[in-house]
């Protein structure tokens, strides 16, 4: 009995100096909390220390927010910080917001913290930019373009500069769309809005015009952000886009005009083929008729239709038909050979 009893003390005695010393370890961290009007239970430090969670820092997270004013238990620090959130950084957001007199709860200001991991944005800035407005350019320099164009009704292109001014709206902030809509959604009111102008000098009269058109429109629903005004930095007269688009087409109509007319151009000459190989026909069959006439001559010699006589007088009106051809035409040789040929 006595070995069982003394390698009891011995266990007890480790366990008992393990958790002096754990103690020991947190007594700096609980007596801090209680002197700043912050208390944590020593029960809740070991629970964090066991559970690798920093309790140091939860702890100066809780003292920061107690005496702000803003009651926080440790346990919904320390449960923001296992689920991968900034602790301190929240903590200063409800601060600034309280401050600032914005409405900002601490599961709120948590899940703009979650939401902004990775995205290089911060719960503080989106209430730094709640309390203190932003402005954006549109269209976005990084984007690669410097003015968003338009092209008013009588053809001119219209180039426009614009700043917009927005402010976090933190109950939309989570889920709700960032800069990138707004900018996308601002530049696409200024193109409609100069292509409903009647001509580019409106816009340039009254630029202040595209700005409250658009701002009309309730672009910044849906989005992170409340627009608070779009003001028009610069306008500037582009190319004449209607004229280049006029050249443009009337050179497609003159190719087309001209494809047309080679069409027509190669019907003709296929046609006049056509009546040149038709004619050659006509002629042939003429030739074929003419070769006819001595063959039925002889015919008619053999059976008695036709006599010696009946043959001279038809030698004779041939003649005296080729003799006034000669007479009246010029041509009138080749009518007598044509004649001839008959014969």
């Amino acid at each position: 009995m006595s070995g069982l009893f003394i390698t009891a003390l011995v266990i007890g005695g480790i366990i008992a100096l393990f958790l002096a010393g754990l103690i020991f370890s947190l007594v700096g961290a609980w007596v801090r909390a209680l002197f700043n009007g912050a208390p944590v239970g020593i029960t809740k430090l070991i629970a964090m220390k066991l559970a690798s969670i920093p309790y140091g820092l939860v702890v100066d997270a809780r003292i920061t927010a107690v005496r702000a004013g803003i009651e926080l238990s440790a346990d919904q620090i320390a449960s923001h910080f296992q689920a991968g959130g900034n602790v301190v950084p929240t903590v200063q957001a409800l601060i600034a917001a309280m401050k600032a007199g914005i409405e900002l709860n601490w599961d709120r200001a948590c899940a703009i913290d979650l939401a902004t991991k990775g995205s290089g944005k911060s719960v503080v800035e989106a209430v730094r930019t709640s309390v203190d407005p932003k402005v954006i350019d549109c269209p976005n320099p990084e984007g690669g373009r410097t003015t968003i164009d338009g092209v008013a009704k009588d053809g001119i292109q219209v180039k426009v500069k614009a700043r917009v001014t927005v402010r976090t709206n933190l109950t939309r902030f989570v889920g709700g769309a960032k800069e990138e809509t707004i900018i996308a959604r601002v530049g696409e009111g200024i193109v409609t809005t100069i292509g409903a102008a009647e001509t580019y000098k409106v816009v340039l009269e009254n630029p202040d015009s595209i700005s409250k058109t658009v701002l009309a429109r309730g672009l910044d629903v849906g989005t992170a952000y409340e627009i608070l005004s779009i003001d028009i930095a610069d306008v500037d007269v582009g190319e004449n886009v209607g004229a280049k688009l006029q050249e443009s087409q009337a050179e497609a109509n003159k190719n087309m005009a001209q494809a047309q007319a080679e069409i027509r151009r190669a019907a003709a000459v296929a046609l006049e083929q056509e009546m040149k190989a038709k004619v050659q026909e006509m002629q042939a069959k003429v030739v074929e008729a003419q070769a006819q006439i001595p063959m039925a001559m002889a015919e008619a010699f053999r059976s008695g239709k036709l006599g010696v006589m009946d043959y001279y007088r038809i030698e004779n009106i041939q003649s005296d038909t080729a003799m006034r051809g000669s007479i009246a035409h010029p041509e009138g040789k080749k009518i007598e050979r044509r004649y001839k040929n008959h014969r």
